[in-house]
């Protein structure tokens, strides 16, 4: 019984699924049956709503947009530049233009002798020329010659209009100019002007209308000065904002700079200062904590004290350069050559192996001299450090060229800090030499030792 039941059901469904798929099932007459051949949803009706939409478009949408609204872009976006940029040319283009028609067409208005036709035309198109740079003066050249002709010349117009179009177009122009440009008191006399003119030459029938033609076109002139000045006002607002960004963006990077020279003025406090003051207190009390001191050993605490101290004091003011933020090149430590000779004597005093000459006496510029010490500095502590107990030798030239030589021999001790030396100290000063145009040279000699060997501008044209 149950399989019949099956059965059945399975006969039904497939009943469903096969009259479905002749028309008449859920996805039948509507969707897959006739709806294909032109009933259905998607089938003249739709085709046939979207063709008629179509050719409106084609019709109506299209034409509109290429002819009204792209143009109308172009005229708000780009149109306004252009004008302005290349106003004059277009003004001398229009004159031209307007000459050209209304020349041959004065004996068309008035009775005018041709030989008159030439100053005619210009006296109506001319004062154009005056569009850009004085409308109200253009406006008087074109008023007082336009009340005057209509009296002494008779028109020959049908409608008895007594100026010809094209030098009324050029009124027209100039009005919209005296709006945009000119006081409100010139804009109020030239409308009482030209609303003068036009009641005393022109017929009654249109005298009052043009009256408010031209209040309107004064009117817009006005509304074009408003527009160019909220325009301006917007540009001069974009730019104000844009350099208050700027300026902040400086400050911000102001402070991340000046938050990252405290931080590093922070640490080389911490770590340098702080080891090179307790390696001057050790050396100055060595001799009341150790017993049986002898002079001797006492002189050379002494020394490394005298050195510690020098070496911070340096550095507490290069801390200090580095926590200023306004730091200026002269605020930095600038030994000269007054120091020279004591670097030179505190070296031996240390227990250097150390002679010296000294030869001329121009003075070199505070940049060369600053270069000339550390340059010095550096090569006496090479010679302490990698080669101790050899003999250094130091010949120093001044004149037009500062002259430096360091010589070393090999050495006979152990070198003291062999692993811990960075490599950067030549490289550091060629650099410095570099900085002020001089040139340096370094490097080992036959017998061992090492030589370095520096010149210097002594008024360097070129500080790094």
């Amino acid at each position: 019984m149950s399989r019949q039941r099956r059965d059945v059901r399975g006969e039904g469904s497939r009943d469903r699924r096969g009259m479905g798929r002749r028309g008449v099932g859920r996805r039948g007459i509507g969707r897959r049956g006739i709806g294909r051949r032109g009933v259905g949803r998607r089938g003249i009706g739709g085709r046939g709503a979207r063709g008629v939409g179509r050719t409106l478009s084609w019709v109506t949408v299209r034409p509109a947009n290429a002819l009204v609204v792209r143009p109308s872009r172009w005229l708000g976006s780009r149109g306004l530049a252009f004008v302005i940029r290349h106003g004059t040319v277009l003004v001398w283009l229009a004159v031209a233009i307007l000459m050209a028609i209304a020349w041959p067409t004065v004996g068309m208005t008035h009775q005018v002798p041709a030989s008159l036709w030439p100053m005619f035309a210009a006296l109506g198109i001319l004062p154009l020329l005056w569009l850009r740079v004085a409308p109200f003066l253009g406006w008087l050249t074109w008023v007082i010659p336009a009340a005057v002709i209509p009296l002494i010349f008779e028109s020959t117009s049908l409608h008895a209009f007594p100026w010809q179009i094209s030098a009324f177009l050029v009124l027209l122009a100039l009005l919209i100019a005296v709006g945009v440009t000119e006081t409100p008191a010139r804009v109020g006399l030239t409308f009482l002007g030209t609303g003068a003119l036009f009641l005393a030459h022109l017929p009654s029938s249109m005298a009052t209308g043009w009256v408010f033609g031209a209040a309107a076109f004064l009117g817009l002139g006005l509304l074009l000065r408003g527009l160019f000045r909220s325009r301006r006002e917007a540009a001069e607002q974009a730019q104000r904002a844009e350099e208050q960004t700027r300026r902040a963006e400086v400050e911000q990077a102001r402070a991340v700079l000046a938050e990252e020279r405290t931080r590093i003025a922070r640490d080389l406090h911490d770590v340098v200062a702080h080891r090179m003051s307790m390696v001057v207190v050790q050396a100055q009390s060595a001799q009341y904590r150790l017993g049986g001191v002898t002079p001797e050993v006492a002189a050379e605490f002494e020394s490394v004290a005298s050195q510690a101290r020098e070496a911070l004091n340096e550095v507490r003011a290069m801390l200090g350069v580095l926590r200023s933020e306004d730091h200026a090149p002269e605020q930095a430590p600038q030994p000269g050559t007054e120091d020279v000779l004591r670097l030179l004597r505190s070296s031996s005093a240390a227990g250097v192996d150390l002679t010296w000459s000294i030869v001329g006496e121009t003075e070199p510029g505070p940049a060369t001299a600053m270069v000339l010490y550390r340059v010095l500095q550096e090569s006496l502590a090479n010679a302490s450090r990698h080669a101790p107990g050899a003999p250094v030798r130091v010949e120093l030239g001044y004149g037009e060229q500062v002259v430096v030589r360091v010589s070393s021999g090999a050495g006979h001790a152990r070198p003291r800090d062999a692993s811990g030396s960075g490599g950067h100290g030549i490289p550091g000063m060629s650099a410095r030499a570099a900085s002020v145009g001089g040139t340096l040279s370094a490097g080992p000699v036959g017998d061992g030792g090492w030589l370095v060997e520096a010149s210097l501008p002594t008024r360097p044209t070129v500080v790094g």
